[in-house]
């Protein structure tokens, strides 16, 4: 063999045994989620075009999930936590489960009242809870001003309302225990009891269904659930009331869904990618779009069905109260009779 045609050969071994050993793009990260596959697969897909990063999921509900990571410890293969309310997102940390991501660019995109301000979470999506009435038996301009309004006597018998086992009524009177005060928070949760027109309902849905039926005239939802209503039904005979507008009122309630890099992530800065990814125009349009949200960052306008409804102005509490009140609200409730 001349040396030329041995030397060649040489040389493409070289290069095969280059080609065979050189390692694929690796980079992952692992997310236990609450959130539906068809509100997140989007967002990681595009994701994972964009920036070569593996995504995958496991999706479960808050409280399986939080109890998962608690019991993997250091050995979790989860990378982030995403999920819906801050009261969920407030308890992940309190736990120990989160660890704090510093970044200027993930500050700059979630106003500081929807992020914990250690930053061991930061919120995706903005939902606001209001009230929903009837269009056919209430005038809002005359009858509708506040949620402490609906504990008076002209709604005797005509409000409905969701069970108090939901983290999204808990975060609400959390976040009344923290402006009004326990004592008047409770005062108005038993008017509220006094009030009801039947037992409560099991979601959102049932209690404007419950309005739409004429079981009741007014009732108190996240908007999103009034969104894909409408979605479905155009002509509903329902609206959105903005709560607590007026001079010197709090704001209407609003709450997050939200993520947090895990406190022994595997991928840290894969996950941090990830976060911050979200935060900004693209992924924000999917996040929320897709559920009929509110994007939380204020650059990005929310979809136009969405627009429609009208601007409101947001109570600014950090909405991390709603955990840190939690178990106070949930005995008032308790105790108030509200079930």
């Amino acid at each position: 063999m001349s040396p030329w045609l041995k030397g060649g050969m040489l040389a493409l071994a070289a290069l095969a045994i280059s080609a065979c050993s050189e390692p694929e793009d690796t980079r992952e990260v692992v997310v236990y989620t609450s959130r539906g596959d068809h509100l997140v697969k989007p967002v990681f897909d595009a994701f994972t075009a964009e920036t070569g990063i593996k995504v995958s999921y496991i999706t479960d509900n808050d409280a399986a999930l939080l109890t998962r990571l608690e019991a993997e410890g250091s050995n979790s293969p989860a990378d982030m936590l995403i999920t819906v309310d801050a009261g969920n997102l407030w308890q992940a940390a309190e736990r120990g489960l989160l660890q704090p991501v510093h970044d200027d660019t993930l500050k700059a995109a979630v106003p500081a009242n929807l992020r914990d301000p250690q930053d061991r979470w930061y919120g995706l999506s903005v939902r606001a809870r209001t009230i929903v009435y009837s269009t056919e038996r209430v005038n809002p301009e005359e009858e509708l001003s506040t949620y402490e309004a609906l504990a008076e006597e002209p709604w005797r018998g005509r409000l409905c309302l969701r069970t108090s086992k939901k983290v999204y009524n808990q975060s609400l009177v959390a976040t009344m225990i923290e402006r009004l005060g326990e004592a008047r928070t409770e005062e108005i949760v038993r008017g509220w009891v006094d009030n009801l027109a039947t037992d409560v309902f099991a979601n959102d849905n049932a209690v404007m269904e419950a309005i739409i039926a004429g079981q009741c005239d007014v009732g108190i939802v996240n908007t999103y659930y009034f969104g894909r209503m409408q979605r479905d039904n155009p002509d509903m005979p329902l609206k959105l009331f903005w709560a607590n507008q007026g001079e010197g009122e709090s704001g209407m309630h609003v709450n997050i869904s939200g993520a947090g890099v895990t406190a022994h992530a595997p991928h840290p800065e894969e996950a941090k990618a990830l976060l911050v990814w979200m935060s900004q125009e693209a992924s924000q349009r999917v996040l929320a779009d897709g559920n009929m949200e509110f994007p939380v960052n204020p650059g990005v306008s929310p979809a136009p069905a969405v627009a429609a409804w009208g601007e409101f102005r947001a109570d600014d509490l950090n909405v991390e109260v709603a955990g840190r009140r939690q178990v106070q609200a949930v005995k008032l409730m308790d105790r108030a009779g509200y079930r």
